[in-house]
């Protein structure tokens, strides 16, 4: 039977920090934007106290989750947790979230408060401001039994990281963040530091869509950024004072004209 809350249950932390994955969900603000979701698996997340979720957010291709969250007025995120085994369960999490990326302070900070073990493909910590909780009964959810952990990512990304420290690659993980997580799919901004490093290098980011939806999508390009904002406001208090300053003039000569 279905039941809400305000905070997460202590009843129902316990049983959360003992899954080995769950998904997240975000959305843009846009109606005609993608929902995503992502399957996340592995031991980095946590609970702390009865209003705040946790998880560290890997390096991937994608990076529409941290998009949806930067997005002004938006940061909406649901996390989702099933039972595989013992009794049926599925828990919803509902909330706000926020991004603390790798290299920044917060990012630093957080991991030495929390004692949080971090590997080289660690992109950002994914912290949700917890105001709903979902608990439903889950009967259809089929059982499944773990095995292991996929190691793929983390071995791949520590062979590049070894690669770099041995002077036999060029591509840092800011260049990979810059061509792969500076956007999301619709064109919103993604990862802070690979739009700074795409900037600051002249890389130009993947192409996301394919098809009759892409082409009606945005690109690069053709975004409408806050510096395009900034030059229409200064292009329209401009026109507004030359309109104020050379009225008079202009009415005196258009009056001569009509003579």
């Amino acid at each position: 039977m279905g039941q809400f809350y305000e905070t997460i249950p202590e009843s129902l932390i316990k049983w959360i920090q003992e899954q080995k994955m769950f998904w997240v969900s975000t959305a843009p603000l846009s109606g005609s934007g993608h929902v995503n979701v992502s399957p996340k698996g592995g031991l980095y997340f946590g609970v702390l106290g009865d209003a705040t979720f946790w998880y560290m957010d890997l390096t991937g291709s994608g990076n529409e989750t941290i998009s949806h969250l930067y997005e002004p007025g938006n940061g909406r995120i649901t996390v989702m947790f099933t039972a595989f085994e013992g009794p049926p369960r599925i828990v919803r999490l509902f909330g706000r979230g926020r991004v603390l990326e790798n290299g920044t302070s917060a990012f630093s900070d957080f991991v030495e408060k929390q004692n949080v073990k971090t590997i080289p493909g660690s992109r950002s910590i994914i912290l949700v401001d917890v105001h709903q909780v979902g608990s439903s009964c889950g009967y259809s959810v089929p059982y499944y039994d773990f095995k292991t952990f996929r190691t793929t990512l983390n071995d791949v990304f520590a062979k590049r990281v070894e690669k770099l420290e041995e002077n036999e690659a060029t591509e840092t993980m800011e260049k990979y963040w810059a061509y792969k997580n500076a956007w999301s799919m619709d064109g919103l901004p993604g990862l802070e530091v690979g739009r700074k490093m795409g900037e600051k290098q002249k890389i130009a980011p993947m192409g996301k869509m394919v098809g009759r939806v892409a082409s009606q999508n945005c690109t690069v390009e053709n975004r409408f950024g806050a510096q395009h904002l900034i030059l229409v406001v200064l292009a329209t208090a401009l026109l507004t004072a030359t309109l104020i300053l050379q009225g008079p003039q202009l009415t005196r000569q258009l009056v001569a004209l009509r003579v």
